[in-house]
């Protein structure tokens, strides 16, 4: 496929806007489900995050929620961080949710909960780290590609560390990814065995109509293992802009067939703000970069931050985020649909999975829609 013809997708964190509540943020959640499956988006996404102010904290029980709300968007994780979750209480959820909404839902698996051991101690006592950008920014057919985000330039990681262990059993120890994503196949498919010999089904969870993806936003052990087992794969571009495109070549040369897909299928995310004109659309992300800064300071994304109250960053705060706001598509409906256009030609994706954080809810569900318009949404699905 090409240009605007792939299907949009939607990638929602339910983000809490700074003077409102998680309440407010999971209504705006419901609401602009219902509207995204009116305008023709394919799939509603919830993302996973912990101790940070985004109320997609428990996403299984979030895609519930969505799917009791619509009719026929597909619904799904993007992604379970498996690291904080057995592969039996993966399967049982989502298999719970396809018994009454059968045929629906995308589960998909990501990496994040088993990256503790990336950090050393020093991290955990919360010493600020220092880090400089090597490699210089690539415009590739249109597209910006920066140079990759070093994590050790994140100024303090002693909040994930503790995250990380209060979302897990004291002494437990997350099983290798490859074997958890067995785990997770095996007990869909009704063919798993525990370590002690026993056959154990999961009910409901057991012959599941669920599409399994994995996420991934280098060119490591996700994308490969996507590409081996013939799963879909998802691109994070939007959080890992330096090294996405990479991931999708690892995973295009090491797909195989496979009784799911016959060739590969990519999708790739992109962070977006449309409005009616590029100035209004400028004036809507203002506060973008002050919200990346909260997570890439070490304290986690901040309450959204409104625009017209924010002071500009300051240069060594710009430094730390420029990769993210180089590469963010902001303006009007032409402008993003030509750049979003350019990244799918150069990814070659299948489809796009777009992700809009903005204040106002107004102003979001004003952005998907004048997405959807440009891209022919209504039209594609009518034809």
């Amino acid at each position: 496929m090409s240009g605007r013809f792939v299907p949009l997708s939607i990638l929602d964190l339910s983000p809490i806007s700074a003077g409102s509540t998680a309440q407010q943020a999971l209504r705006n959640t419901v609401d602009l489900a219902q509207h995204a499956e009116q305008w023709g988006y394919h799939r509603y996404w919830l993302a996973e995050h912990h101790f940070v102010s985004v109320a997609s904290s428990s996403s299984i029980t979030l895609i519930g929620l969505v799917a009791a709300a619509t009719e026929r968007i597909r619904v799904g994780s993007a992604a379970v961080q498996v690291g904080h979750h057995t592969s039996a209480s993966i399967v049982e959820a989502f298999g719970t949710i396809d018994a009454l909404y059968p045929g629906r839902l995308d589960l998909g698996l990501g990496r994040s909960g088993h990256r503790r051991g990336q950090f050393g101690a020093e991290a955990a006592r919360g010493k600020p780290v220092v880090g400089t950008v090597t490699g210089r920014t690539e415009i590739r057919d249109g597209v910006v590609v920066p140079p990759p985000f070093d994590p050790g330039r994140i100024l303090d990681r002693s909040k994930f560390i503790a995250s990380v262990g209060a979302l897990q059993q004291r002494g437990a120890q997350p099983l290798e990814f490859a074997e958890q994503v067995g785990e997770v196949r095996a007990l869909l498919a009704g063919t798993f065995v525990s370590p002690e010999g026993v056959a154990l089904h999961a009910v409901p969870g057991e012959g599941a109509q669920v599409r399994l993806w994995l996420f991934g936003s280098t060119a490591s052990e996700s994308a490969e293992l996507a590409g081996r087992l013939g799963l879909p794969f998802a691109a994070a571009y939007h959080v890992s802009p330096g090294t996405a495109l990479d991931a999708i070549e690892a995973y295009r040369a090491a797909f195989r067939p496979s009784a799911e897909l016959a060739e590969p299928y990519v999708v790739i995310s992109a962070d977006v703000v449309v409005a009616e004109d590029d100035a209004t659309a400028r004036r809507l992300a203002a506060s973008y970069g002050h919200w990346v800064h909260s997570i890439r300071s070490g304290a986690g994304a901040a309450d959204y931050p409104d625009p017209a109250t924010v002071a500009p960053l300051t240069a060594e705060q710009r430094r730390l985020v420029d990769d993210r706001l180089a590469t963010q598509f902001v303006g009007s409906p032409g402008t993003v649909v030509e750049r979003l256009s350019a990244l799918q030609r150069v990814s070659g994706a299948d489809e796009l999975l777009v992700t809009t954080i903005t204040h106002r809810h107004a102003d979001r569900l004003q952005s998907y829609r004048l997405l959807a318009e440009a891209w022919g949404l209504r039209a594609a699905r009518a034809a």
